[in-house]
């Protein structure tokens, strides 16, 4: 068995390198853009679009837990600050008496209504609109494949 580790060559490293900027930078931006034009932290908007993307505006607390990747306790804590802003309510989960379902609000409706096309216009700008369609395809693939992997391994979410 070989003990040395596998070096990146000078090929992966410039992947490796270009991959680990893009994502901190690009979030950076969005975040920042995010922040200044609705005044909402990146996990608000989580949770806001994850909200008005579901039946009824609601989810149960731990399946937004789940697909934010973050425990329940730490959820537990954002959405009590989100709750104090109007954003979402919390109510016991009618089939089961230990779970909690978070429900966007009408003032949570309005702000995700009004911070989403912002958003993507931000998406849009520092990302999708410098890319070719084919490009658009190859990042989308890489994408997914690292995603599957991750989660055949039980590594990801």
């Amino acid at each position: 068995m070989n003990d040395e580790p596998r070096w990146l060559t000078d090929r992966e490293q410039r992947a490796w390198q270009a991959y680990r900027r893009l994502f901190l930078l690009l979030n950076a931006q969005l975040v920042r853009d995010l922040g200044r034009d609705s005044g909402l932290s990146e996990p608000d908007y989580d949770v806001l679009s994850s909200l008005s993307g579901s039946p009824d505006h609601r989810r149960r607390v731990s399946e937004l837990a789940a697909r934010m990747l973050w425990s329940r306790s730490r959820l537990s804590h954002h959405l009590g600050r989100m709750e104090q802003r109007g954003l979402v309510v919390r109510e016991e989960c009618a089939t089961d008496g230990r779970g909690a379902v978070v429900i966007l609000t009408d003032k949570g409706k309005r702000t995700i209504e009004t911070a989403a096309p912002l958003h993507v216009e931000s998406v849009r700008r520092y990302f999708v609109d410098l890319l070719t369609p084919e490009q658009i395809d190859v990042f989308a693939e890489i994408g997914e494949h690292v995603v599957d992997n991750l989660k055949r391994t039980g590594d990801g979410a």
